[in-house]
């Protein structure tokens, strides 16, 4: 029959169990969490490449079309009136519209005003989730220490290792909610 002071030892490593059990589970949670947010960040900043090199491409269009209108309206400065300059007229016309639709274009979201302020978005989301990585980073690193001074305290028999273990299990989990609600609180 085991004495009392092997029943409370034994007690006493089944909540350090528990404790151990749960930091696990908070463990689990920042770890996919991390994941799931650098490859958000990841994917914001091809997103983000994307869509300023769609803006470029629109900026070096409108500016061919731009340059192109003044070449053409200079050189037809010395032509006759008749169909050849109205439709030198025309062309001209239709290329400053185009270079304008190219600077904005609303109804598509594809104008380069409207593209840069898409890029702005993205690269505003990426960097949530950068910010949100480094803080799970944080949480996991919590975590783990945690973790194991949980385990040297049933090893050990030094009950204050699994305070301290379940105390930066709390900072942990505050890193961890932290990570959703305000990742960049903590300067990320």
């Amino acid at each position: 029959m085991p004495d009392a002071l092997e029943l409370e030892f034994n007690e006493r490593n089944k909540r350090i169990g528990i404790l151990i059990a749960i930091l696990a589970g908070i463990l689990a949670f920042t770890e996919a969490a991390g994941s799931n947010a650098a490859s958000d960040s990841l994917r914001g900043t091809v997103e983000a490449s994307n869509t300023w090199a769609f803006f470029q491409a629109k900026t070096i269009r409108m500016t061919t079309l731009k340059a192109q209108a003044d070449a053409l309206e200079l050189t037809s400065g010395e032509m006759q009136a008749g169909p050849a300059l109205e439709a030198v007229k025309k062309q001209i016309a239709e290329w400053r519209a185009t270079a304008e639709r190219y600077d904005s274009e609303p109804s598509t979201g594809e104008g380069r005003k409207e593209l840069s302020a898409k890029a702005a978005t993205i690269e505003a989301a990426r960097d949530d989730a950068a910010a949100a990585n480094s803080t799970f980073d944080l949480a996991s690193g919590a975590l783990q220490l945690g973790i194991l001074l949980a385990s040297a305290a049933v090893v050990t028999s030094v009950l204050w290792l699994a305070y301290l273990g379940a105390g930066l299990g709390v900072v942990g989990a505050v890193f961890g909610v932290l990570g959703v609600w305000a990742p960049h609180l903590l300067g990320g």
